[in-house]
């Protein structure tokens, strides 16, 4: 099943200080990406970065290694079509833009489901199901 990954996925799998959220991170990508079946999305990769060294306070060189990882997975880059997109989905559903351009990205990708804990687990979004993969086994 084709999986867009959210930024809290990407950070857990660094955050040290939450064990339990970070074995389940990392189980998650690992398995996705063996599949073939791990999708990012450029704003995911963007919103890592950022957080990966403002608040995990992770060295460049290491965020760059991330990186280089994540590089391998099919990535969906941020487009003005994607963009319009979003904002349908926001306009219709009432979402915060960017978690709108976050499941723009997923659908534009054929992706069955996001993974992430921003948003309502259950709900399905223009064709895509929204999973809580802390709270999902």
């Amino acid at each position: 099943m084709r999986s867009l990954i959210d930024t809290n996925v990407l950070v857990y799998a660094d955050a040290a200080d939450d064990p339990v959220r970070q074995r389940r991170a990392l189980d998650v990508i690992m398995a996705l990406r063996a599949r073939g079946s791990a999708v990012l999305a450029t704003q995911v990769l963007q919103e890592y970065v950022n957080v990966a060294l403002r608040k995990l306070r992770l060295p460049p060189p290491l965020v760059r290694e991330r990186l280089a990882f994540y590089r391998r997975f099919e990535v969906v880059p941020t487009s003005p079509d994607l963009i319009a997109g979003a904002l349908d989905l926001h306009a219709l559903h009432g979402l915060a833009f960017y978690d709108a351009l976050i499941v723009q990205a997923a659908a534009a990708s054929g992706c069955e489901r996001l993974l992430t804990e921003d948003m309502q687990p259950g709900a399905t979004l223009a064709g895509v199901r929204i999973e809580n993969p802390f709270t999902t086994p």
